[in-house]
């Protein structure tokens, strides 16, 4: 989808493009709605299972509008772990941040996606984890999932009920 037709785009139709984005890389994505999200906007897991809060801003003005500041990674960043339970936290714009935002990002680790980069992911379909530096891929390809190991708790709790032998215990 190129940058045009995203900055035409309702704030909610922004939202279905950054899920679809997330799906197009194997990611299992999901929209929060609504005013008591808590900041993340999409939710979702990748091939390894690990989660990911994304919070966008979507400026109809695109670059020449207002840049982002601070605030909006400091809210991500105070609820991307503790409410999301999320690994990584990325905020995504089809404008642009400010320098001190910039600054903030690389001290406090919130990724920040600008309309540079928003035009790498989502215009010519580069991998998220490509687009964004110092984060590694998920080590299984989009739709592998984690498979439960013979000793997991899962696997162990059907032996007793079995029986060692694999036959149901006589009562």
């Amino acid at each position: 989808m190129p940058l045009e037709k995203i900055d035409a785009l309702h704030h909610r139709g922004f939202d279905f493009a950054v899920r679809d984005s997330m799906h197009r890389d194997g990611f299992e994505a999901e929209r929060v709605d609504g005013a008591h999200d808590d900041v993340c906007d999409v939710r979702g897991v990748d091939a390894d299972g690990r989660i990911w809060a994304v919070q966008y801003k979507h400026k109809r003005d695109g670059w020449e509008g207002k840049a982002m500041g601070v605030d909006a990674l400091q809210q991500l960043n105070g609820t991307a772990q503790p409410v999301h339970g999320a690994r990584f936290a990325a905020l995504v714009t089809d404008g642009r941040f400010t320098l001190p935002a910039l600054e903030w990002d690389e001290t406090y680790g919130v990724s920040l996606i600008d309309r540079g980069r928003l035009e790498l992911w989502v215009a010519k379909g580069r991998p998220l984890w490509k687009v964004l530096e110092g984060i590694k891929p998920a080590r299984r390809l989009p739709g592998q999932r984690r498979r439960r190991r013979p000793g997991s708790v899962r696997a162990a709790a059907v032996v007793p009920a079995l029986g060692r032998q694999g036959r149901p215990r006589a009562r």
